[in-house]
């Protein structure tokens, strides 16, 4: 895992490997589509298409990380997870998508595409999926709060997304819907539709950030009904999905929310496994060192050249 992690100091873009401690390894690959070879980029297209063929009835998806484009994964988080013998078996496709914002744009993580294969379901790999990423990418960009995105009709997934990050709307006891909520979703649903393949004749609600008669971009084969539809433990979100969405039409509730401090803090305590903990802190460490720690080691050293920055004074002979 160190090692993998060492790797990643003199790239520009993240591309780490851990040990879950339960039988997995995961894989976090940031944007493959702008630094990987072709070769290496339809291995794992071809990894993420298996696990695909275990979770769909019928039908293939046509959007995303599944269109074959090498754009489209430019612009992607990759977390794939395989067992010990390398066999994959879940997955998650995080989008980066860049909103037109003042004073300067705003990057926002849409939670994507997620994928885990039926042998593997009730595994508690939820905190690996939808947190861990945002968690190594919070502790890299120097602890500054990173917005996300949920585009869902699943009840444990609308719990999860609600327990696990800060300020998300909406949910089952409303929250705080503030004006970043509004203007982000305005854009999201006008400029970013064919990241969660969403098309252009989808309605939306702003007063309830609901989507009517979403599967009509590429997105079908992910449809279903109330009784299809995982619940989550806790009845709350069962029941405020079931009373807010349309199953027959095709809803989706659209999820705005941060992980920031406080979601760093909750995540640890309640989603990470206790095993895991400590090698997941060793991990955000390294991967926070090329940003956070050395840029500090070089600022202080008046002796060195960085970046545009010259020595105070020469060294002595």
């Amino acid at each position: 895992m160190i090692g993998t992690v060492f790797k990643t100091f003199g790239r520009k873009y993240m591309d780490v490997t851990l040990r879950t401690g339960s039988g997995y390894v995961v894989r976090i690959v940031e944007r493959p589509g702008l630094w990987m070879d072709d070769a290496t980029l339809a291995q794992l297209s071809t990894q993420l298409r298996s696990i695909a063929a275990t979770t769909l009835d019928a039908g293939e998806l046509s959007y995303g990380v599944f269109s074959g484009d090498k754009e489209r994964m430019g612009a992607v988080i990759v977390t794939l997870v395989c067992r010990s013998d390398g066999t994959p078996v879940a997955f998650n496709a995080l989008a980066v998508m860049t909103l037109e914002t003042l004073p300067q744009p705003t990057e926002v993580l849409h939670l994507g595409l997620v994928m885990v294969a039926p042998s593997e379901r009730s595994k508690n790999l939820s905190w690996v999926l939808y947190g861990l990423t945002c968690f190594l990418l919070f502790f890299r960009r120097q602890f500054r709060p990173i917005w996300i995105s949920n585009v869902t009709q699943v009840p444990a997934v609308v719990g999860m997304v609600s327990e696990m990050f800060s300020d998300v709307w909406p949910r089952p006891d409303q929250g705080r819907r503030t004006l970043n909520h509004v203007l982000f979703a305005r854009q999201i649903m006008a400029t970013q539709r064919s990241v969660f393949g969403v098309g252009p004749d989808a309605g939306f609600n702003e007063d309830s950030f609901i989507i009517t008669d979403a599967y009509t971009g590429g997105s079908d084969d992910l449809r279903k009904t109330w009784e299809q539809a995982p619940k989550h433990r806790d009845a709350r979100y069962n029941t405020f999905c079931e009373a807010i969405l349309d199953y027959e039409r095709g809803d989706d509730v659209l999820q705005l929310g941060k992980m920031d401090v406080a979601a760093m803090r909750k995540y640890l305590a309640q989603e990470v496994p206790k095993s895991a903990v400590v090698g997941l802190l060793l991990t955000a460490a390294l991967v926070g060192l090329r940003r956070i720690v050395l840029p500090a080691i070089h600022w202080a050293d008046g002796t060195q050249a960085w970046s545009i920055l010259r020595p105070a004074r020469k060294q002595d002979a």
